[in-house]
């Protein structure tokens, strides 16, 4: 009897032209729930792994030492009310465990599919508890960059999830990121968000936020802005910043 129900609901939901449950994505999958909880789970990359929660760490590989720390998958718990996401945690390995909430557990589904909706999540104008960046840049096999880019550019997201994405590609986008984040830095309303791309050109590998900064201390029309390119320069204690010093101070 109970496969003959889910093939009957199966063929209804055909019928009205809905997708069945299996078929629909993380977004109609939350809109049907409602109210209530959606969880699911998403291959991490090599050396994700979780020492309890909320504590997530990537790990480097070595011949004779082993991290005490689980490894993936990449966990997300969206709590959901009127089919919008509200509240999202992310965790790393373990186990979840049952609640007194109505639960709908999706079990594992494709990395893409869940960056997608990470993306679309991070989008969406108004308040969300949670980033839906960072579990972005945990997934296996597929680069974030790109969205990270987007989301960072992208005027109707919150500051905190633009911030957290400009974070992020400071980490390690190399010369993609540099150039749109000195974009950012360079015509951004925000000052604050402004200030974060300078932070994050700052924190680029090998120095390759230091020309995009050095442009940003000569020529950017907001003195605080500048300022703040500046001080970062300082801190790099990079040639070329010290040669930028050399010219300021012998101009005086």
């Amino acid at each position: 009897m109970p496969a003959l129900r889910s093939v009957v609901t199966v063929a209804v939901a055909l019928l009205l032209g809905v997708p069945p449950l299996a078929a629909q994505s993380l977004q109609q999958r939350a809109a049907t729930l409602r109210d209530g909880t959606m969880r699911f789970s998403f291959a991490a990359r090599e050396g994700v792994c979780g020492r309890g929660e909320g504590n997530i760490s990537v790990t480097s590989r070595s011949d004779e030492w082993e991290a005490d720390c689980e490894p993936g998958p990449v966990r997300i718990s969206a709590q959901v009310e009127d089919g919008r996401v509200i509240r999202l945690r992310t965790y790393v390995g373990g186990r979840w465990r049952s609640g007194t909430v109505r639960v709908e557990d999706l079990g594992t589904v494709g990395v893409r599919e869940a960056l997608t909706w990470l993306e679309r999540l991070a989008l969406a104008p108004g308040t969300l508890r949670g980033d839906p960046v960072f579990p972005m840049t945990l997934a296996d096999s597929v680069e974030p960059w790109d969205a990270l880019l987007r989301i960072a550019k992208t005027q109707e997201a919150s500051t905190n999830t633009r911030r957290s994405a400009l974070f992020w590609l400071g980490q390690g986008a190399g010369a993609i990121a540099t150039r749109h984040l000195e974009e950012v830095a360079m015509s951004d309303e925000d000052r604050k968000l402004r200030d974060h791309a300078v932070f994050s050109l700052s924190q680029l590998r090998d120095g390759e936020g230091i020309p995009s900064l050095i442009r940003l201390a000569r020529t950017h029309d907001d003195p605080k802005t500048r300022k703040t390119a500046f001080f970062w320069l300082g801190q790099s204690k990079d040639p070329r910043a010290v040669a930028l010093f050399e010219e300021v101070l012998t101009r005086r």
